[in-house]
């Protein structure tokens, strides 16, 4: 093993007190490869095992906590008990191979497709996304806001049942737990909305019903993570310093860690803070301050891009696209054998590299999901 990536290769203990055998972790990744039902197929759980054998944890697609919460066609569900079997046969895929295996849980909101929610599109507010031919959601009134907190917490349950290691809420990419944070997409009266500090109540109302579900379910610990975007491009709309706010407070909620949602590592902010020209991973270390463990992600292929990720102090790295190119990256990287590390999808091998046909399907016919398509 090369010594420049024995960090990347060393243990890591998380609050909670579980241990992850190396720093690199596979990010969360739609498949649109489940059953029209919503459980899981053979081939999602395949994909899922042939990737979990290197890295120390593997964070799921998210997966609904509502029936209106379907963000995706092929999205597997967690929203009833009748799904438990289902998660579990995923839950012991990942666990089988070595990997911590983590849940995540969601609500697209108003990012759900009509069509795979009955046309019952909710959000905060009846706000509908930037673009044209977006839906107009229906805003949830106080009682069903509370429905969903209580939501979060059953899928939580559900994901202890199975056996998952942790859960990981989904406050990212645009779905709902960012659609009340946002002053874009929530334009509430009520508790739920209003300043940047009501805008929070959402988003922190979510983790301590998590937490308290973990608290009286869990036998043995147990992972809750959260996931955020930084910057929405609206106005109004979040901005760094509003994330920072918001880091601020989720980093004294007694999290195992928190992950940053971003495509590239490096990426700079667009607004809301004094220095643009310093990276968003160095402003929420700062306000982190090693309070909790902090997940970067974003465009990281190579070993080098690795390093020179870790060389700014976060402790954990996420893979997203590049696992699905070389699935055995983590293995190549501990056997001395970064040379052999693959950075170009392959078209001619959905076989070896165990890809679901509607995934394959998407990311060999799209140009720029991968370097060299």
């Amino acid at each position: 093993m090369n010594k420049d990536n024995e960090q990347l290769l060393s243990s890591y203990t998380l609050p909670n007190g579980v241990e992850l055998k190396n720093r690199m972790i596979m990010a969360p990744m739609t498949n649109f490869s489940s059953n029209q039902d919503g459980t899981v197929t053979d081939s999602e759980v395949k994909y899922y095992a042939r990737r979990s054998a290197g890295v120390s944890m593997v964070i799921t697609a998210c997966t609904n906590v509502t029936p209106n919460g379907q963000g995706f066609p092929g999205e597997f569900a967690a929203y009833s008990d009748e799904f438990i079997p289902s998660l579990k046969q995923l839950a012991n895929g990942i666990k089988e191979k070595g990997a911590k295996a983590v849940l995540q849980i969601f609500h697209g909101g108003r990012m759900c497709p009509p069509d795979l929610v009955d046309g019952d599109v909710v959000s905060a507010s009846d706000i509908p996304a930037e673009g044209e031919g977006n839906p107009t959601p229906r805003a949830l009134s106080e009682s069903e806001v509370e429905d969903l907190i209580e939501a979060f917490g059953e899928t939580t349950r559900r994901a202890i049942e199975a056996g998952f290691d942790g859960v990981e809420i989904h406050g990212a990419n645009g779905y709902i737990i960012q659609q009340f944070f946002s002053p874009h997409s929530n334009r509430r009266e009520d508790r739920f909305g209003g300043s940047l500090q009501e805008r929070m109540t959402f988003p922190l109302a979510v983790v301590e019903k998590v937490k308290s579900v973990v608290e009286k379910h869990a036998t043995s610990p147990f992972i809750v993570g959260y996931r955020f975007s930084p910057e929405e491009p609206e106005t109004p709309g979040i901005t760094m310093d509003d994330t920072l706010t918001l880091v601020d407070k989720l980093a004294d909620q007694g999290l195992d860690y928190l992950h940053v949602s971003l495509q590239e590592f490096f990426s700079k902010p667009r607004r809301g803070v004094e220095d643009l020209t310093k990276s968003r991973i160095d402003y929420l270390l700062e306000t982190i301050n090693n309070r909790v463990p902090l997940i970067g992600v974003g465009s990281i292929y190579s070993a080098q891009d690795a390093r020179l990720a870790a060389d700014t102090g976060i402790p954990l790295l996420a893979i997203g696209r590049e696992i699905i190119i070389d699935p055995d990256w983590v293995q190549k990287l501990a056997e001395g054998k970064e040379d052999e590390i693959v950075t170009k999808l392959n078209k001619d091998n959905q076989e070896q590299l165990v890809v679901p046909d509607p995934l394959w399907n998407i990311i060999s016919n799209t140009p720029g999901w991968f370097p060299g398509v």
